[in-house]
């Protein structure tokens, strides 16, 4: 075979990163293919390859006959001595077949097989190439918008950003760079398709991974997110180093590093907060910008109610109960808010005896009971009417303890009067004593 033909395959092999010696065997594939359209078979036939000489030669095995009856299998005596004049009847020789002798048919045939095998290999490349890299960072070029679908052009992939994993105020036109995450890789006939998102919560976690270096460290974790793409996001963090400050690092000086997130994501708000591992803290902080001052957990149900000032109600439900809803997503619990005022509504509402034994209030302790008898707080309604700060001033009674023991009191006067009136404490329930060993 003509020294350039090899010299292709090679560059077949480069530009389509395929392995050369796959490539060759498809070639001997499609060449044994073309002499069996030819010839009916190709059972006596080889394909070999010669690297050093760079070379591919097609052989036939014949036996060397007297009189030929069959010229694929066998060749005549004095055919055979003009390749070999010591051969003899019954031998079996190897004739170099040209590749003329094909003709046109037959080299198509080839090429057909050539084309499809490299296709298919390409095709299963792409796939486990990209199959693998799920979730992650990647850009791309806008080849066109089809029927709203954004089509992308990776390099070696053409991938699809469905109109649900889009930001609805975005718009992309051809050339346009567009930045996504790699959010699914499907086989179909036409080969793997690469579905990208710019919708997913992934991709707000890998631009924090390249925006901030803390994160891409592992210094800074991002231990949960909620996100409605194009309007509004919440992150919550955590450093593993005490010497950075999450949200700071996030944030950067100036704001530059969450500003530079914004631009990317169509001017998406980010709201950063720190993780706490107590329910009521986490919702506290997500709630934010909103000032609560109040927080009653159902932890059966894992729900809270929480009281805010009359004048954030607004700000704690958002736009259209945007932050409420974020908020509940990003600390996995159910939020109802309601204003401090109607909360004294409520409270006032209700008729109770006059003096309620602090033992009346569930999960108290014996030993934090004492504590507040000595101080002079002997009713679950004086208790209710005391500060954080009167509180703190108790000794072993530290900021968590005086918290609880609040929400504790509120919880139990917000109950219907007679379901607490036939409640009874249950016993060996400290939750007093527990909260207290949890101060520091």
């Amino acid at each position: 075979m003509d020294y350039e033909i090899m010299d292709v395959i090679k560059q077949i092999t480069k530009d389509k990163n395929l392995d050369l010696d796959y490539v060759l065997e498809t070639v001997k594939a499609g060449l044994l293919s073309a002499a069996k359209k030819k010839w009916g078979h190709a059972d006596n036939i080889r394909v070999e390859v010669d690297r050093k000489e760079n070379d591919i030669y097609m052989i036939a095995t014949k036996k060397v006959v007297e009189s030929v009856t069959d010229s694929t299998m066998e060749i005549s005596l004095p055919d055979a001595q003009e390749v070999d004049t010591e051969a003899e009847l019954g031998d079996e020789m190897e004739i170099e077949i040209p590749y003329e002798e094909f003709g046109r048919g037959a080299i198509g045939a080839t090429k057909l097989v050539l084309i499809q095998r490299i296709r298919e290999k390409e095709r299963e490349q792409v796939y486990n190439e990209y199959s693998g890299r799920i979730g992650e960072l990647v850009t791309g070029n806008v080849q066109q918008v089809d029927k709203g679908a954004i089509l992308v052009n990776l390099g070696r992939a053409e991938a699809v950003v469905p109109l649900k994993e889009q930001i609805s105020r975005e718009r992309y036109r051809q050339g346009d760079r567009i930045r996504c995450v790699i959010l699914d890789v499907q086989r179909v006939l036409k080969g793997p398709q690469v579905i990208l998102s710019r919708a997913s919560d992934e991709l707000l976690k890998r631009l924090y991974e390249l925006e901030v270096p803390e994160i891409f460290e592992r210094i800074i974790e991002i231990r949960e997110m909620a996100r409605e793409p194009g309007e509004r996001s919440k992150i919550a963090v955590v450093s593993h180093d005490a010497r950075v400050d999450p949200v700071g690092a996030c944030v950067g000086v100036k704001g530059v590093r969450v500003q530079a997130i914004v631009r990317e994501l169509a001017n998406e708000r980010i709201d950063i907060v720190n993780w706490d591992p107590d329910p009521e803290i986490f919702v506290t902080r997500a709630l934010a910008p909103a000032t609560v001052v109040q927080v009653f957990t159902d932890e059966e149900n894992k729900a809270m109610e929480v009281v805010v000032d009359d004048e954030k109600l607004s700000l704690a439900i958002g736009r259209n109960g945007q932050n409420a809803r974020l908020a509940a997503r990003l600390t996995g619990w159910k939020i109802t808010i309601i204003s401090e005022s109607e909360f004294l509504d409520r409270k006032t509402d209700k008729v109770w005896p006059e003096d309620t034994p602090l033992a009346k209030l569930e999960k108290l302790g014996p030993a934090i009971q004492k504590k507040l008898q000595q101080a002079g707080i002997t009713t679950v309604e004086s208790l209710a009417g005391k500060s954080a700060e009167e509180l703190r001033e108790i000794d072993g009674v530290g900021p968590k303890t005086a918290e609880k023991l609040l929400n504790a009191a509120a919880t139990f006067l917000a109950r219907e009067p007679e379901e607490s009136e036939t409640e009874e404490p249950a016993e060996g329930q400290s939750a007093g004593e527990k909260a207290t060993s949890s101060d520091h």
